[in-house]
């Protein structure tokens, strides 16, 4: 019998795991579903969080260390890492436009979204989280009595939870200057910002700024660090291969959960939930396409001039083509490297340095995802997000898309450090998980897209671009060696 893919395992349990919400829902079985599935859930979003701290540090460590010496970072490696955060910063900007334009978040009932704002609020509680955009649905008595319903507590306990964000809020405001937000990026205490992964931004900077100490001393001295370093990587990489072999088994339990949890014995709120989960998709993939087939494009006319539209496409489509069927930009490189040097004329010198950063931390697809899911979440919670918070997430996604795995669903790992960056639960990644895999495929193509448009672009300012066009791209590829 021919051994199922791990997608197609993945795409099984997270259908079973809605079939079996449905049926919890419609036989009055949601609490049973909550105390003994959901808490498997929860050990695959924790397994998820121990993996995502350290696979961002020892990332960005050895992307940084592994550039080589110094004088490689001057003027093609200044171009390289600008174009890659230009890039990058483009494609997180075009998700935030088109998330607050849609608004796909607010296209489900209103009672639906009042309970995930109470559930919302009474998470933040718990957890000592400011309510982000300062409205607090517990003060309001209309609701007392539906968030017991949701939570069983007393009245008592919710009016505590109701004032003490507030208290938390007026603290933090007294305290905080202009420059907070830059003070905030820089760790007093490494260790302990290991322990919070909302402090991701100040490992983020310690990572940097680790890695290019390494390239300022000689070889002999930062030999074994940055050995320690790989094999750490591989290390964590097959820490995150573990835990998705049993994601099956963990979607499933996710899925019934978290649909259980926002249905409860109401069928009819499993609609509005996969309601506003295609409008979500519709606007991650309008995103992902307009990269695609627009900006990228767009920025090879102006910059690169002699690759024609239909020839950029007709070279990269053995490159796409399997970054969509891996999603993996890792496991595309090689023929992401032979379609550029071979198909799209590149020289080696510039394919050998500038893809292999861009594996690693040109990450626009993941980005865009990323925005969209934030700002999509928040909608469904009804949390309006303030600009200076978008603006974390551009910060956060962007900064994190280097340390971000060129690996299939570390885009997923990286999605928890940008929700806890503005202070929302990690855990509603479970929401966007059903559609997660397909998403990812075809981010994965934006990044590989990327890639191979950032390349092309430096080595038409190196003068190291050859174009010829080829009548069948697939044939660089010898399939039988």
């Amino acid at each position: 019998m021919k051994k199922i893919a791990l997608h197609w395992k993945i795409i099984i349990g997270l259908v079973l795991g809605i079939i079996w919400a449905l049926l919890s829902s419609k036989l009055g079985w949601s609490e049973f579903t909550l105390d003994w599935i959901a808490p498997f859930g929860k050990i695959f979003i924790n397994l998820l969080k121990l993996i995502a701290v350290p696979l961002v540090l020892v990332s960005i460590i050895t992307g940084v260390a592994n550039i080589g010496d110094p004088s490689s970072l001057g003027r093609m490696g200044g171009k390289t890492l600008l174009a890659y955060l230009f890039t990058t910063l483009f494609a997180v900007s075009l998700g935030l436009i088109l998330v607050n334009t849609i608004q796909p978040g607010k296209l489900i009932d209103e009672q639906s979204r009042i309970d995930n704002r109470i559930s919302y609020e009474l998470w933040a509680d718990s957890k000592g989280h400011q309510i982000k955009d300062g409205i607090n649905y517990l003060q309001d008595p209309a609701f007392f009595e539906r968030a017991q319903e949701i939570t069983n507590l007393s009245k008592g306990e919710l009016k505590d939870a109701s004032v003490s964000d507030k208290l938390e809020t007026a603290k933090k405001t007294k305290e905080s200057t202009p420059l907070q937000p830059l003070i905030d990026i820089v760790p007093e205490n490494f260790f302990f910002s290991l322990t919070n992964n909302g402090l991701m931004l100040q490992i983020i900077f310690f990572g940097i700024f680790f890695g290019v100490c390494l390239l300022l001393i000689p070889n002999e001295k930062s030999k074994p660090v940055t050995d320690f370093m790989d094999g750490a990587m591989e290390v964590f990489l097959k820490m995150v291969d573990l835990v998705m072999q049993a994601a099956p088994f963990f979607v499933f339990a996710l899925l019934a959960g978290v649909v259980s949890q926002m249905a409860g014995d109401d069928i009819g709120k499993v609609y509005e939930i996969f309601k506003g989960l295609s409008w979500y998709s519709l606007t991650v993939f309008l995103g992902l396409m307009l990269m695609v087939f627009i900006i990228y494009p767009l920025f090879m006319k102006l910059l690169v001039r002699t690759i024609p539209y239909r020839g950029f496409f007709k070279a990269m489509a053995p490159a796409q083509t399997l970054a969509f069927s891996t999603s993996s930009s890792a496991a595309t490189l090689p023929v992401t490297m032979e379609c550029v040097e071979e198909n799209l004329g590149v020289d080696k010198k510039i394919t050998s340095f500038v893809l292999p950063i861009g594996a690693t931390v040109n990450m626009d697809g993941t980005c865009l995802y990323q925005a969209v899911a934030v700002v999509f979440l928040a909608q469904l919670h009804m949390i309006d997000l303030t600009i200076g918070q978008q603006l974390t997430i551009v910060i956060t996604a962007t900064l994190a898309s280097i340390g971000s795995a060129a690996v299939p669903s570390a885009g997923l790992v990286m999605l928890i450090i940008v929700l806890e960056s503005v202070g929302l639960n990690p855990a509603w990644i479970a929401i966007i998980f059903p559609v997660d895999r397909i998403l990812d495929m075809f981010r994965t193509i934006v990044n590989v897209t990327g890639d191979a448009t950032v390349c092309s672009i430096i080595a038409k300012g190196e003068g190291m671009l050859k174009y010829k066009a080829r009548k069948n791209p697939s044939e660089t590829f010898d399939y039988d060696s």
